[in-house]
């Protein structure tokens, strides 16, 4: 599983490291914090250039915006001033009318309709008079460019000329008079000229008012257009930044996850035991150097663990080839031992015979103790075959219970055995089955104090075999439940106990698991121990 993993997270990392711009990244001969802080500062100039692009179109806008208001202020006065001028016109041509109160019925009074008043004349006189002095130079309250001021200076100049015609030719007509008959031959070709002046100051000052409303309008046509040109140039080039920052720190974060996952999977490879692989670090900063160092160690765990390996080959196979040699002279000792004890060759004294049987308590201990180390390393030596074939495990149980029983009973301990009818035939080696039986039965009567209870029990369940032994002894603590399936460790109450070696449990799980099963415990301090394996049900194991 680890190596598949490895298999594809280096092929979607070689994948990813094949892009140029990865690669190009990945072989800068720079450490990791330069990368960083390069990434960091240019994503910062992208932002600030943003930021200043904003404040470029902001200034225009603004300054689109300013440059609007003068236009508006002059056309104001312009629009004014053709207000004036328009009610110029309309009083030359009301006072030349045929019937005065159509056109002023609240100015007019009955009795001057069909004449000219020398009162509107006069107010004729001061209107022009405004005209041209609000538009002489220097009046304005703004500069009007050149085209307007030469239209101002037409309008000035017309007003100027009908105020004096006015003045000059008009009203000394009336004499004494405040009116003067409209069909007077006299006085008729002045009034066409004064309001023919009035119509053209009219039109100069409509013109100049609406050629500035003109340019105020298309001033903000260009303005919503500039405006709009702006907004997309600042959208786009924000867009563009912020695709620029994504790819750079896509770029950049490439390359490195891509060797940080590798080295990953390597570290994960070689603590599962699995050195044959090396792995690729293109990057020439830490991490290049990570990987380079992470190959070296991987290297040196390849030889030390080939070394580590032989030499266990080596120890194990010593062990297993001293079977003989050492079993030879202990049966000896153990078996004259015996005949002495049985006084075969002649008495013994009482002090002789509890010596003997010192002898043969201790040599049989010692026997065990050289069985189990002997058994411990074939199986590390790969000696050990399975004799697998169908037996009985309820039998195997019972048998283990009856072996277990008497010494139970002599130290008031109860055993009980109870097994699922379903629970008889089962493939694998007997022999082995037996030892791993009496090995976990012999431990829990060992360390169950008198007046408690061990109790066995095997059931069928999800294609397997589960054979349980329960005791009420004083527990395991979780800190050694692993620890006591290794050789030669015991828990705290087993380093107190007179007996044991450390090495049935850990022979008790190799001879499980070379039948493709598995072995467990489940306890609580001061509540007993359960320990717990399973076989596979119904299928041969070779």
């Amino acid at each position: 599983m680890v190596e598949e993993q490895e298999s594809r997270v280096a092929r979607e990392g070689r994948r990813r490291i094949g892009d140029p711009f990865v690669r190009a990244i990945a072989r800068l001969p720079v450490n990791v914090r330069t990368k960083l802080l390069v990434a960091f500062v240019g994503t910062s100039l992208l932002l600030v250039a943003v930021g200043l692009l904003g404040q470029v179109v902001l200034g225009r806008s603004n300054d689109r915006v300013a440059s609007v208001r003068p236009l508006q202020k002059r056309a104001v006065e312009y629009s004014q001033l053709q207000a004036q001028a328009r009610y110029l016109r309309n009083v030359l041509t009301v006072n030349v009318a045929t019937d005065f109160n159509t056109v002023w019925p609240d100015v007019a009074p009955p009795q001057i309709r069909g004449k000219y008043s020398l009162a509107v004349d006069l107010f004729a006189v001061d209107a022009a008079r405004r005209i041209g002095a609000s538009t002489a130079a220097g009046q304005l309250l703004f500069t009007p460019p050149r085209e307007d001021q030469k239209m101002l200076d037409v309008i000035t100049s017309k007003a100027d000329e009908l105020s004096r015609l006015l003045v000059e030719r008009i009203i000394p007509l009336y004499g004494d008079r405040t009116t003067i008959s409209n069909e007077s031959e006299e006085m008729r070709p002045h009034r066409a000229h004064a309001e023919g002046l009035a119509s053209d100051l009219h039109q100069e000052a409509s013109r100049l008012a609406n050629r500035t409303t003109d340019e105020i309008n298309r001033l903000i046509a260009r303005n919503a257009s500039s405006f709009e040109s702006s907004r997309v140039l600042f959208i786009g080039v924000a867009a563009g930044a912020l695709v620029l920052a994504l790819l750079l720190g896509l770029v950049l974060s490439w390359s490195m996850i891509g060797p940080i996952q590798r080295i990953d999977n390597r570290l994960a490879a070689i603590a599962s035991g699995d050195f044959s692989g090396t792995v690729e670090v293109e990057n020439r900063d830490e991490l290049g150097a990570l990987g380079a160092n992470v190959n070296r160690m991987n290297d040196e765990l390849r030889r030390l663990y080939t070394e580590l390996e032989e030499a266990s080959r080596h120890k194990s196979e010593f062990l297993a080839n001293m079977s003989h040699e050492l079993r030879t002279p202990l049966n000896a000792i153990i078996g004259f031992s015996q005949v002495l004890r049985d006084e075969m060759v002649g008495s013994v004294n009482e002090k002789q015979a509890e010596y003997l049987d010192d002898i043969i308590s201790s040599g049989n201990h010692l026997l065990s103790l050289i069985n189990d180390v002997l058994d411990l390393s074939k199986v590390e030596a790969g000696q050990v075959e399975l004799e697998v074939r169908p037996f009985s495990l309820r039998e195997a149980l019972e048998r283990g219970v009856v072996m277990v029983r008497e010494r139970a009973t002599e130290e008031g301990v109860r055993v009980a055995f109870a097994a699922d009818p379903e629970v008889d035939v089962v493939d694998g080696d007997e022999r082995r089955i037996k030892q791993v039986i009496f090995n976990l039965l012999s431990n829990a009567v060992k360390f169950t104090p008198a007046g408690g209870e061990v109790d066995v029990s095997a059931t069928r369940a999800n294609g397997e075999v589960r054979v349980a032994v329960a005791d009420t002894g004083p527990g395991i603590a979780p800190e050694d439940w692993d620890r006591i399936f290794e050789e030669f460790q015991q828990s705290e109450t087993g380093v107190g106990h007179r007996e044991g070696t450390g090495l049935g449990l850990a022979l008790s799980k190799r001879y499980v698991e070379l039948h493709g099963g598995r072995i467990w415990l489940e306890s609580e301090l001061g509540h007993g121990s359960t320990f717990t394996f399973a076989l596979p049900a119904g299928s041969s194991t070779s």
